[in-house]
Order: C-alpha cells, then structure tokens, then sequence
C-alpha cells in the first residue's frame, strides 16, 4: 500500500469524524475498555480515499455515512476492530479495497469481518434477507448489530429515496431488521426503526399504535426454523 504509512500525513479532519472522536473519548472516560482512535482515523482516511467522490443521494460525501454508522453503534460496538469494521463495512462491495489490502492494513479480523457485511457472494449481490438470515445462522451477532445500525442509519435518512425505493426499505425493515433487533437485544435500535416505519406507513395514527407493525409474523426463515426445533424439542 502506497500510503500505509504514510496516511497520518494525508488525513483530513471532517465533521462525523470529529464526532465520532468525541464519542469514543468521552466512552474512554467511563470505561475500562480503550478504542484505538488512531486505528479509527486510519479506518476514516481509507473509507474517504477509496469511495471517493461517491455521494449519497442527500449530496454528502458517501464515506460520511459509514463513518455515521460507526457513531450511532458506538457504545455497543465498543471495540477497535468493530468500529473500524462499520466504516469500512461497504468498501469491498462499492470499492476496490479489497480483503486481502484491509487484511494488511488492519488485520485479518477486520478484514473477515467486512467481508461479512459484502452481500457480493456466490457471484450475485444476494438480497437484505439473505445476508441477515447468513449472518444469524452464523451465530455473528456483533456484525448484525452493524448491518443494523446501517439499516436505522439509512431509514433516518429515507426522506431522500423515491417513494417506491423508500417503501421498499421500510417492509424489508419490518419484515427482516425488526425480528433480528429484537432478537440480538437492541431493544433502542427496535424501538426507532419501529417508530421511523410507522410515521411513513400512517403518519397521521398516534405512535403509541406503532406496536402493531411488529408481530410474530414478522421472522426471518432462519428464525422460524429455530423456533420450530425448540418447539419439537419441548414436545
């Protein structure tokens, strides 16, 4: 790599990275636990060379938006290569970073772990549910817990997709990110998506009805079958 050690030299500060630095300094405050804020910067400087001039359709640069993800995970996410994962979680997919350059660079666990988050595989782009339904039959609930972050990123944004794209996320949300939510234990992450889905299905009913849009129907194949083996188990 032409720049790994020179990268330091060439970062540029921005204002979801400066956040995302607070954030992490502030953590360092009130737990044991230490992030490596300059394995982060390094994660951000590789996340805006190689999406570059890629824009989101809001017009903001598209490397703020992982760096965004990494902001709203955190404190559940409260880990080195977990952060530098969630901001670097599209760059095999829309870039040509690729594993074995994020292997060399931050190390073989991060580099897994994007490839985790790559729904390029078996030689498609699989769908949302797919990749959920690997993810939880893989037992990978730190990297769900990014896609999910990813996902209340994207609905706090929906307002800049079409209509029809814009529905679209919301019964994918509903139907595969609520369950998994719920499952894995991010009953804050549940909560937003839930009420985020309801404003756009009925903006005029109160919130408080918005618990209707979340019911056992809603299971992810993977889910159901697990939950028909406990049933048997139980007979």
């Amino acid at each position: 790599m032409e720049d790994k050690n020179t990268w330091m030299l060439k970062f540029e500060e921005c204002e979801p990275a400066n956040r995302l630095i607070t954030k992490i300094k502030k953590a360092h405050l009130i737990t044991e636990k230490r992030v490596d804020i300059m394995e982060i910067k390094k994660a951000i400087y590789y996340a805006r060379k190689y999406h570059g001039t890629q824009m989101r359709q809001s017009g903001e640069p598209y490397y703020h938006r992982t760096v965004e993800v990494a902001i709203i995970g955190c404190y559940d996410l409260f880990r080195t290569d977990l952060l530098v994962t969630s901001i670097l979680h599209d760059t095999i997919e829309d870039t040509s970073l690729t594993r074995i350059m994020i292997s060399d660079i931050f190390g073989k666990i991060s580099a897994e772990q994007v490839e985790d988050l790559t729904r390029i595989k078996f030689d498609r782009k699989i769908s949302a549910e797919e990749t959920l339904d690997i993810l939880f039959a893989q037992h990978k609930n730190e990297i769900l817990s990014i896609k999910l972050f990813d996902r209340l990123h994207n609905m706090r944004t929906i307002g800049a997709k079409s209509p029809e794209k814009g529905r679209k996320i919301v019964d994918e949300t509903l139907n595969y990110f609520l369950p998994i939510a719920a499952h894995i234990g991010l009953r804050d992450v549940e909560e937003e998506l839930r009420q985020i889905c309801a404003r756009i299905i009925e903006p005029n009913k109160p919130q408080l009805q918005t618990r209707r849009f979340f019911n056992s129907s809603y299971q992810l194949p993977s889910l159901v079958s697990q939950n028909e083996i406990e049933r048997k188990k139980s007979q």
